[in-house]
């Protein structure tokens, strides 16, 4: 699962500003970097087959080139993607402040906060290509929060999230 709830507390805290609802979200990450080395290393050895049979002769030099760029072509994709999987989501509520934060694979922040009270989570049906969309409303602009995820870890989501926000607006 992409996520991790790190705080939840079941009951209302007894002083302000104390953290009631913690989760972090990250796309998923199937690629290991053993199984980076392992992907590029067995492409270069399918690759390599049908040149072995060329060695020795001018064919080798015009598909060589091709055999190369499709090694850098696949090592760069593979690069780009585990780039993107650097985006992290933190959403913490308190009493005082929901506030979501993402990080993107450049680094750069982007903060969200409202005033939990005033917080609606919506799930849209299909938006586009998108099922399940989650937004958080109430804030000085409306957000989306975990993008990355599938649409029934979306769900999970969700619920975890009208769950803590129900308690504290029922405290």
């Amino acid at each position: 699962m992409p996520y991790e709830v790190i705080t939840d507390r079941q009951e209302a805290p007894a002083t302000s500003g104390a953290l009631l609802y913690h989760v972090r979200l990250w796309p998923h990450q199937s690629l290991t970097g053993p199984g980076f080395v392992w992907m590029i290393a067995l492409s270069y050895g399918m690759l390599s087959i049908p040149l072995i049979g060329l060695i020795g002769t001018a064919a080798l030099w015009g598909v060589l080139p091709f055999a190369i760029g499709a090694l850098a072509l696949l090592w760069l994709s593979m690069k780009r993607s585990w780039r993107d999987r650097d985006i992290e989501e933190t959403f913490t509520l308190t009493p005082e402040a929901a506030t979501l934060t993402r990080r993107d694979p450049d680094g750069s922040k982007r903060d969200w906060s409202a005033n939990p009270y005033w917080v609606r989570i919506t799930r849209h049906e299909k938006v586009g290509a998108v099922k399940d969309y989650l937004t958080l409303e109430g804030g000085p602009r409306d957000v989306e929060i975990g993008a990355f995820l599938t649409p029934s870890e979306r769900r999970e989501l969700e619920g975890a999230l009208l769950v803590a926000l129900g308690r504290l607006k029922g405290a």
